[in-house]
């Protein structure tokens, strides 16, 4: 078998047998394929697509690439939950020990912030004293003892992925539907739950600018679970507009405390609630949504799921008297308040731009190599649809460090759109994808 027969069927629009994909995926990661030849294949790929079948196939051989998370040793339906990224999205932190509060075990493995968007790792080592590198056996062990844990991709997990993203991040073929899937899907199945639920963004702060390419890229990942045994769900949510009014690490976990307090953010809160109940329903917790989404509000308002977050944390090293009194976390040195410059409603906000401000405040990275301010970020006064008046305060931007003020001022001042008629309503929730099809809820 020769890589050169391989991508000169791919570029001809035929399809690739499941051997010439696990020759590529095994040959790759064994160091037999210069990077010529395999940027050729992604770019084929990129160019021509893949069926279902051939997604799905290099879907398995990346996640055979290596190691495979073993999580029998922890009883009950092992429900993980995946996003593909936004500005402000810390749901993550909250919905885990809502779930867990409920009786269901949560093993999840994060990743960090690149870009405009924020990780949850980064988040949560914000909390002084928490660690999120976790050897296996104290992962398990912690997951066993207090229901949940939250960790950093350990050992040899899914290496091809990390070449063919590395690739791909050079070569322009980042976004191609059957590429983005292989490589979130090859983590989830490696990392070892039974079922998973995605969070797929859609709008102008996520990768996925419209809302029929989003549901194009939950219906392939959701074939590729159900393909390879998990059952899978994707809710596809609104990130036209920062999710909640913290976008930055210690900010966003000021907000995710407040909020299992009964205390956060209607949107953050309704987004939560909606995704705990699609875990509580595929665990077996709950027999539908509607129950679901009443049990995890049930955990919010009796402070089982605060209780959770803070058993989690404490868990993992960290000081949960930050979480209890929020007062505890360092603040940024500069508070700089941005006015509106006339009155009437935010129409539109350039997600990206707003997330994009964050990292020039220093509270994401621009290379991976960079540090990261915990207090920095920027928290909105005032989100998409809010009446304003000329010279109230629309948001506040922190940071430790006065020389980034002025660019991210810019940036975020050019991402606020002011008119004077509210806009249309929307949804946070657009579409509900599951192995029957496609519900859009517009």
């Amino acid at each position: 078998m020769r890589m050169y027969d391989i991508i000169e069927k791919k570029r001809d629009g035929r399809e690739l047998t499941d051997e010439e994909i696990s020759f590529f995926v095994s040959g790759l990661v064994a160091g037999e394929i210069p990077d010529y030849q395999a940027t050729a294949l992604l770019m084929a790929i990129y160019l021509r697509g893949m069926s279902d079948r051939e997604t799905t196939t290099l879907t398995l051989a990346m996640e055979r690439s290596g190691d495979v998370v073993d999580l029998s040793a922890i009883p009950g339906i092992k429900v993980d939950k995946h996003s593909t990224g936004g500005v402000g999205d810390k749901t993550s932190l909250a919905v885990i020990p809502i779930v867990a509060s409920l009786g269901v075990p949560v093993a999840k493995m994060s990743g960090r912030g690149l870009g405009h968007t924020g990780g949850t790792l980064d988040k949560l080592e914000s909390i002084p004293g928490l660690t999120t590198a976790l050897d296996r056996e104290r992962f398990v062990r912690t997951v066993l003892e207090h229901g949940c844990a939250i960790v950093g991709q350990t050992g040899n997990l899914v290496p091809a992925d990390k070449i063919i993203y590395a690739l791909r991040d050079v070569t322009a073929t980042v976004s191609s539907v059957p590429l983005i899937a292989s490589s979130i899907m090859s983590k989830k199945l490696a990392a070892g739950s039974d079922k998973i639920l995605l969070d797929v963004k859609v709008g102008s702060g996520a990768f996925m600018q419209d809302l029929d390419s989003a549901i194009e890229l939950a219906q392939t990942m959701v074939a590729i679970g159900e393909g390879a045994g998990r059952t899978t769900v994707a809710l596809v949510t609104n990130m036209d507009r920062p999710l909640g009014h913290a976008i930055g690490n210690s900010l966003e976990v000021i907000e995710v405390a407040n909020t299992l307090c009964g205390n956060g953010p209607e949107d953050l809160e309704h987004e939560c609630v909606a995704l705990a109940a699609e875990m509580l329903v595929l665990a077996g917790r709950a027999t539908t949504r509607e129950e679901g989404a009443t049990l995890a509000a049930g955990a919010i308002a009796d402070g089982s799921a605060f209780a959770k977050l803070c058993e989690m944390i404490e868990a993992q090293g960290g000081d949960v008297s930050c979480l209890r009194d929020t007062s505890r976390f360092r603040r940024a040195s500069v508070e700089h308040a941005v006015l509106a410059d006339r009155s009437g409603y935010v129409t539109r906000l350039d997600t990206t731009a707003i997330g994009i401000a964050s990292v020039e405040l220093g509270a994401g990275r621009e290379r991976l190599e960079d540090e990261i301010d915990p207090s920095a970020g920027i928290t909105l006064l005032k989100n998409r649809g809010d009446a304003v008046e000329e010279g109230e305060v629309v948001a506040l931007l922190h940071t430790s460090d006065e020389s980034r003020l002025a660019d991210a001022l810019a940036t975020f001042t050019s991402a606020v759109h002011i008119a004077a008629e509210p806009p249309a309503p929307e949804p946070i929730v657009l579409a509900r994808v599951d192995a029957a099809g496609v519900c859009r809820f517009e």
